[in-house]
């Protein structure tokens, strides 16, 4: 009922408004929402899975279902109680850099609609570490594991990068249940070049200690992700998944955007920036697939890239993801999404007579 009124009234109303006119629109009515004493928390009895095939222990934490909200559309955790109540597993913010900055000028987002895809070129806009910690350490217990995407300042050079992703994580280590180390966007000049196999594990190392550095003084030891790109050669492919593992990093995200704009047919098909949605899906799988079978399935994996439906969840479980994340299916379904989501899986595994989806995990790869 949620989704049909979102996509009869709501969703008309949103697209006549230019695309980050209807972001920010959408983000200040849910994090008024935010607000309402107890709501999100009833809310959330609803919405949230209620299935135990759904639930897992990673990296010490416990996530109720296995869907979760991808990076960049609550950058500075404005509206985490809202996004919760939706039924989410776990809850991504960011991409946050040490110092606020504004991000890349505007028009800087499009939708597609014919394709059900985005285009983003934001450039990492965000209000800086200080302002999130602010925001995030008000809340004492959050409802959701809560991860932290982390990125360079635009101006930072990539040799001094280490530093600006290690004070990310100095600031917000008494707060984030997990870091993602982001290299793979393509809105920042050059940050892509992180990713070549030397400089990544170089750079995740450093991420390493800092977690291990703050771990005495916070009591906590959150995991290190590491998020790729899905337009990497194979063989460069390869070899960042190892160094990531060399690292020491405890899990990976596939993928973040991409450059690629084959086959589509919408207006701003030709718009700079990363492409992300269901043309996506099936590269992203793919990918989650070969990540799978380099690290022999001993390093988690987010499935993340044009997941719409069950269907599609399902399909990145098999081929190895523990988790998934979502957003551009956020923009086109509406908040009934995650719900559905995950109903859509419970049955799936019902009809394969599989007791856990722990169970299904790498089955395709």
């Amino acid at each position: 009922m949620l989704g049909a009124m979102y996509r009869r009234v709501l969703k008309p109303m949103l697209f006549r408004l230019e695309a980050e006119d209807a972001h920010h629109l959408t983000l200040n009515l849910l994090e008024a929402a935010s607000r309402v004493p107890a709501w999100p928390g009833l809310a959330r009895r609803w919405t949230a899975p209620a299935d135990p095939a759904l639930t897992q222990t990673l990296w010490g934490h416990r996530y109720d279902g296995p869907v979760g909200l991808a990076a960049g559309l609550d950058k500075n955790g404005v509206a985490l109680p809202a996004f919760a109540a939706l039924g989410f597993g776990f809850l991504e913010v960011g991409t946050v850099t040490p110092r606020p900055q504004p991000g890349n000028e505007r028009p800087r987002l499009f939708r597609l609609p014919q394709d059900h895809a985005l285009i983003n070129r934001m450039g990492f806009n965000n209000a800086g570490t200080q302002a999130l910690h602010a925001r995030l350490g008000a809340r004492a217990a959050h409802p959701t594991p809560l991860w932290v995407n982390i990125g360079k300042n635009k101006d930072t050079p990539n040799e001094d990068a280490a530093a600006d992703y290690r004070r990310c994580v100095e600031a917000l280590g008494d707060v984030a249940d997990a870091f993602v180390v982001n290299v793979s966007s393509p809105n920042t000049p050059g940050l892509r070049a992180l990713q070549a196999a030397g400089d990544l594990e170089e750079l995740v190392r450093a991420v390493a200690q800092q977690v291990e550095a703050g771990r005495v003084r916070h009591l906590r030891r959150p995991p290190v992700l590491v998020k790729l790109a899905p337009d990497l050669h194979p063989a460069d492919f390869e070899a960042s998944v190892e160094a990531v593992r060399r690292a020491g990093a405890q899990g990976l995200i596939i993928s973040n955007t991409t450059l690629d704009r084959s086959g589509l047919g919408s207006l701003h098909r030709a718009e700079a920036g990363g492409l992300s949605g269901q043309p996506l899906a099936a590269k992203s799988t793919a990918l989650v697939r070969e990540a799978y079978r380099l690290t022999g399935g001993h390093l988690p994996i987010v499935g993340v890239g044009g997941v719409f439906g069950a269907e599609d969840a399902y399909a990145k479980l098999r081929a190895g993801a523990s988790l998934i994340e979502l957003y551009t299916a956020l923009i086109y379904g509406g908040p009934g999404v995650v719900r559905g989501l995950n109903r859509g899986l419970s049955a799936l595994l019902a009809r394969d007579g599989v007791r856990h989806l722990s169970e299904v995990v790498g089955a395709d790869a």
